[in-house]
């Protein structure tokens, strides 16, 4: 007789499963929040390219004062480069290094490495919110929040390259939430 089934097979692990990830960055329940990946060439390509300029003049002045015409060229086209990777660098530390979070207390921005600053805008300071969608930022599906405080003209906190689904979110919930204090005012 034979037998094709174990009887002392060890019994399946049972495991939890993975709880289900937020459906949005809302619901993380007060986390800090990344941007999404698809920002990082937003994130790099302004200063990238405003290094590139200012490497590439610095490097043709020097090139041609100290060699000549031709190799200013050259070392105008090396130092544009040579700028261009520094503002990559940058650029990409300035994307992995900006934290967003909404909580309970208000709308928090976390930005810097050596210089960390972390704005705080407490519910009860917001005063109006604005979404803007450049080019760019449209093809990537990415806006600017702009949340205007309580104060002077100038007293506003911007995130740039949200994704527009999360701006939008959060623009209808901290919108929501001035809805409700004038209601109770």
């Amino acid at each position: 007789m034979t037998q094709t089934d174990h009887d002392d097979a060890a019994p399946a692990a049972q495991t939890e499963p993975a709880p289900d990830p937020p459906a949005s960055p809302l619901d993380a329940g007060g986390e800090w929040q990344r941007l999404p990946a698809r920002a990082i060439p937003l994130c790099t390509i302004d200063i990238s390219l405003s290094l590139a300029f200012v490497f590439g003049i610095a490097g043709t002045i020097v090139g041609v004062l100290s060699l000549g015409r031709y190799a200013g060229l050259a070392s105008g086209l090396a130092g544009a480069l040579f700028g261009a990777g520094i503002g990559m660098w940058i650029g990409f530390r300035r994307y992995r290094n900006t934290l967003w979070r909404l909580d309970d207390y208000g709308f928090a921005v976390r930005r810097g490495v050596a210089w960390q600053r972390e704005t705080l805008v407490p519910l009860t300071r917001v005063q109006h919110l604005d979404l803007k969608h450049g080019p760019l930022q449209r093809m990537r599906r990415l806006s600017t929040l702009v949340v205007h405080t309580a104060g002077t003209r100038h007293s506003a906190v911007s995130i740039d390259h949200l994704d527009a689904d999360d701006a939008q979110r959060l623009r209808e919930r901290l919108g929501r939430q001035l809805d409700h204090e004038d209601d109770d005012a």
